[in-house]
């Protein structure tokens, strides 16, 4: 399985967040690398698990520019001169965010909401039409293009979302639960959607909340684990990332699920009971 590490896509560095005296996660550190594999298009996924109340949701929102930071910084690469040293501060509508409510415009039908969500981009309407008609066309939405969110169900709501996000913000999306509530026929569908999104830029990341371990093993190259840290003895009442894996160091990234993933859902799954 032959890759390289190119050039840092997303950095966080000592990241707090507190609402008034209340601190919810605190010193959050990592950085994700733009991962190269040989004849292959490969975007990043990373999954991010941990108990609920463990500040998730808090981190997502800071990752997104939604909460400003009360300590620390989010960067993401400037994707358009992919240098290193060119990383900016992240605001709002730099990252594409995908809640579980899946918020749509009532009024619009798909192809409305998506032709809205390029409304930015300079490209010609006939352009943008091509453009939605092969995502509506790749990602199974052809049939329900003149449809509006009520008459859509709960995955076609989700992925018309998704794509919404990904015109209006470019290469990094995050999604908290994707597969939050869905059956096993609109989880694979959301399995493929994030096939299509990785296979399409190098440079695509995406980061995603579940507590379905075996789904997070399974999917992700790189996995957080955000919990309560022990600190001399004692268990601590704010979150933070208390284990990584690198399913790309142990050689268990891009394989299909086997006895090896079983055993790494076990570590975090332990991880995770002791924060």
């Amino acid at each position: 399985m032959n890759y390289t590490i190119e050039n840092t896509l997303l950095y966080v560095e000592d990241l707090s967040v507190a609402y008034g005296p209340k601190m919810v996660i605190k010193d959050v550190n990592f950085v994700e690398k733009d991962v190269l594999r040989e004849g292959k298009v490969t975007g990043q996924v990373i999954a991010v698990v941990g108990r609920s109340g463990r500040g998730k949701s808090t981190l997502f929102r800071a990752l997104t520019g939604l909460v400003k930071p009360t300590s620390g910084k989010v960067l993401i690469a400037n994707t358009a001169t992919g240098l290193d040293n060119d990383a900016k501060e992240v605001k709002e509508g730099d990252i594409g965010f995908v809640n579980q409510k899946y918020t749509l415009f009532r009024n619009k039908t798909v192809y409305q909401a998506l032709m809205f969500a390029l409304r930015n981009n300079q490209e010609t309407k006939e352009q943008k039409h091509e453009q939605i008609m092969q995502y509506l066309k790749d990602w199974g939405l052809e049939s329900v293009k003149d449809q509006y969110p009520n008459e859509l169900s709960g995955g076609q709501r989700q992925r018309t979302a998704i794509i919404e996000q990904i015109f209006c913000s470019g290469h990094y999306m995050v999604l908290d639960e994707p597969f939050s509530g869905l059956d096993v026929g609109n989880i694979e569908a959301v399995k493929n959607a994030f096939d299509l999104i990785t296979a399409s830029h190098e440079f695509n990341t995406i980061i995603y909340s579940t507590h379905d371990i075996e789904l997070a093993v399974e999917l992700a190259d790189s996995i957080y684990v955000i919990g309560y840290p022990t600190i001399d003895g004692k268990l601590q009442d704010y979150g933070t990332i208390v284990k990584h894996v690198d399913m790309k160091e142990l050689e268990l990234a891009w394989k299909d699920f086997g006895l090896d993933h079983i055993e790494v859902v076990k570590q975090i799954k332990a991880a995770m009971m002791a924060s």
